[in-house]
């Protein structure tokens, strides 16, 4: 099975962002041969504060996300909070993400599943990958004809995640498609006050360890400036970096 890469900004920040990390995806597509699909998430409704940056809410990002697929011809991936967003982001996007504390949110699941598109599920922070044959049961018995799973880290204690890689092998018993989330693993949760910190130092030898542990596909949120990045910047790739990272798994 050939490799996908998942990479995007974190949240839609403005249409001038969009526009450079699409056309920074598809000259990569074209100079590897690579399959690459373009990620942002219209709102992010599971931010630390109250007062932090959400995004710019449903109908404008899908909009803005439509402008991204017809002026780029790049596939899509966005993830959806409430039931009644699948429905909406389904005729827009290609790939339907669960995020990862929602991952046994069965009417979430259901609702993802009836749109037709693929269902990418995010492992939770307190799950194994080997409790992810439920998740994977809901959709697929819900119409789903595609599930992917990505590994994105476990708690361990507070403000801090591992990988257990052995969740990878361990979760290809259900999928072949397993996505290493190589940005999101390197957080630690809650701790820049008030907002999530993170290692971006450790997201290429995170994708290296996955691939070695057999996965299918590498997830990378990246910025130009992750440093004045609106949502997860600590713990975002820059998006110079991004090409030679890739190339590394290849």
């Amino acid at each position: 099975m050939n490799p996908i890469f998942i990479a995007g900004p974190c949240v839609i920040e403005s249409a001038a962002l969009l526009d450079e990390v699409a056309a920074e995806l598809v000259r990569i597509r074209q100079k590897l041969g690579i399959e690459i699909i373009f990620k942002a998430s219209f709102d992010k409704a599971n931010r630390t504060s109250v007062h932090s940056f959400r995004g710019p809410g449903l109908e404008k990002g899908l909009a803005m996300l439509q402008d991204v697929k017809e002026k780029y011809g790049l596939k899509l991936l966005t993830d959806i909070h409430e039931s009644f967003q699948a429905a909406p982001a389904g005729e827009v996007v290609d790939v339907l993400q669960i995020p990862a504390f929602l991952c046994r949110q069965t009417d979430l699941l259901v609702a993802a599943a009836r749109t037709g598109r693929v269902v990418n599920i995010k492992k939770a922070q307190f799950l194994s990958g080997i409790d992810m044959q439920y998740p994977v049961e809901k959709a697929r018995e819900a119409g789903a004809q595609e599930v992917w799973l990505t590994e994105r880290g476990n708690m361990y204690g507070y403000n801090n995640l591992v990988v257990d890689f052995r969740n990878i092998p361990d979760m290809k018993a259900f999928t072949p498609r397993v996505v290493m989330d190589c940005t999101h693993c390197v957080q630690r949760p809650g701790a820049a006050g008030g907002k999530t910190g993170g290692n971006r130092e450790f997201i290429p030898a995170m994708a290296l360890a996955a691939k070695a542990f057999g996965a299918t596909g590498y997830f990378f949120e990246t910025h130009p400036d992750p440093d004045k990045a609106l949502s997860d910047g600590p713990n975002m790739l820059r998006l110079e970096d991004l090409e030679t990272v890739i190339t590394s798994l290849l």
